[in-house]
């Protein structure tokens, strides 16, 4: 962190100032190779899975199928603008607009599929440009469900299993919410954390006992095992990473961790996941010891609260930037996507997976979450919260003012709002964001000159409320 007061804010440059991660490149060749691989999965003799929710992956994998993560598909939409003939299609399907733009697009692509496969010799899409992203999404074989902490994401593959006609098979993993509330809970403790983890571990059983029927095989707990070691890895390669970023300046932002959400979400455990994450440290660790930020000129710290705007990554990321300010955390990346991988016992993993499958970010009380929160807050010497208040996530914006006012009571930190959405382009209003970052950014150099800006300072711990 700066510790001297800057002038009074300046108006952006024209200069770009972002230095993105150029391993993230690399991860995008990865992800595109995984979507190539899934679209022709059939071809070879696999059968395919539609999921939603936490990373269950690594069960698929073991069980010899091929897997579509139902958001990241939509993501992957939004994120190249090619979102709308999905999103077309599932309107005139009858899904709403204020429905979850995730499983609103991804819904419309299983209208798509299902009018395709009715065409013969017309591919899993027949009414549309078989050059479509959205077109090439094969047909599954079973459905499964394992999310937290939305009621939207709970339904979400029940809808599918209606559009399909209630012909394919259908499993639904149930998570407890954790309120927080008993006198010893705490976060990844208490009764209530080890009564939840009990519950959704034997669920896990049950779900391999589905797949064993499904494939006609025994499912392979061995394979399941060096799975989850590759992934453990990863994600403690992702960890430490994330902790380099506390430098100051920053070698990489939040930015770059989105980029790197796909790999750790959803790609097969092996080798080439572990090279990957070692590779994304590796580069941040040479740019530390090189004096090379994620942001030229960072002046301003900031924490970026909600799931990414997809359509507006590059364009988000150049925003911040013009200004000097470097997102660096953010509940979507700190909590979330096998965030504490030490949980993960490889023998024997069920219990560890099921645990991360409860740690989704909308599954929290808000005690939790206040407590995650101003810990990031503290740690990356923050200086100002962003809420994105995601137009069709309700589950991630309902606990946001209380967010930005314990940020402000506790630690000082000032906030501010804008509206968007995860896949849905036309409820972000750029002038509002604008106005609004110009006006915080003016605010935190004030408290600088004035010497009561009142955060705590780089590196403090917090401690779990009392």
């Amino acid at each position: 962190m700066t510790t001297t007061a800057p002038t009074a804010l300046s108006a952006p440059s024209t200069e770009p100032r972002t230095e993105r991660l150029a391993i993230t490149r690399e991860g995008g060749r990865m992800i595109a190779d995984y979507w190539e691989d899934l679209f022709v999965a059939r071809e070879s003799g696999r059968k395919i899975i539609w999921y939603n929710g936490g990373a269950l992956n690594p069960m698929f994998q073991a069980a010899g199928l091929a897997w579509c993560h139902g958001e990241a598909f939509a993501a992957r939409l939004a994120a190249q603008r090619l979102e709308g003939p999905a999103q077309l299609a599932g309107a005139e399907y009858g899904y709403n607009a204020e429905l979850c733009s995730y499983s609103r697009t991804h819904l419309g692509c299983a209208v798509l599929t299902l009018k395709g496969s009715e065409e013969p010799d017309s591919g899993v899409v027949g009414l549309h440009d078989r050059a479509d992203l959205a077109s090439k999404l094969p047909a599954p074989d079973l459905f499964v469900n394992n999310y937290a902490g939305c009621s939207t994401g709970q339904q979400w593959d029940e809808v599918s299993y209606r559009v399909f006609g209630k012909n394919v098979p259908i499993f639904n993993v149930s998570h407890p919410f954790l309120w927080g509330n008993r006198p010893d809970a705490g976060y990844l403790v208490g009764s209530e954390w080890d009564e939840a983890s009990r519950y959704v571990r034997d669920q896990l059983v049950e779900l391999i006992d589905f797949l064993e029927v499904q494939t006609g095989r025994p499912f392979d707990y061995d394979a399941l095992s060096e799975s989850m070691t590759y992934i453990k890895r990863a994600g403690e390669l992702r960890r430490e990473g994330l902790d380099l970023c506390k430098a100051t300046p920053a070698p990489a932002t939040f930015w770059d961790w989105i980029s790197c959400i796909a790999p750790i979400n959803f790609l097969p455990g092996n080798q080439a996941l572990v090279d990957y994450f070692q590779n994304v440290k590796d580069e941040i660790q040479q740019r530390i010891d090189a004096g090379v930020s994620g942001v030229r000129g960072e002046k301003y710290r900031l924490y970026f609260d909600g799931i990414m705007n997809w359509n507006k990554l590059g364009f988000l990321s150049r925003k911040f930037a013009e200004h000097g300010a470097a997102v660096l955390a953010g509940r979507y990346i700190q909590n979330a996507f096998w965030q504490e991988p030490h949980l993960i016992d490889t023998s024997d993993p069920l219990l560890g997976m099921a645990q991360h499958y409860l740690l989704c970010p909308t599954n929290h009380g808000s005690k939790t979450l206040e407590h995650l929160t101003l810990r990031d807050c503290e740690s990356y010497g923050i200086d100002g919260i962003v809420f994105h208040s995601t137009r069709t996530c309700r589950a991630f914006t309902g606990p946001q003012r209380l967010l930005a006012k314990s940020a402000r009571d506790n630690l000082g930190i000032p906030s501010i709002f804008f509206e968007g959405d995860v896949a849905d382009a036309s409820f972000y209003k750029e002038e509002i964001l604008d106005s609004r970052l110009v006006a915080m950014l003016e605010a935190i150099d004030v408290a600088r000159e004035r010497g009561d800006h009142r955060r705590a300072g780089h590196g403090a711990e917090v401690a779990w409320p009392t």
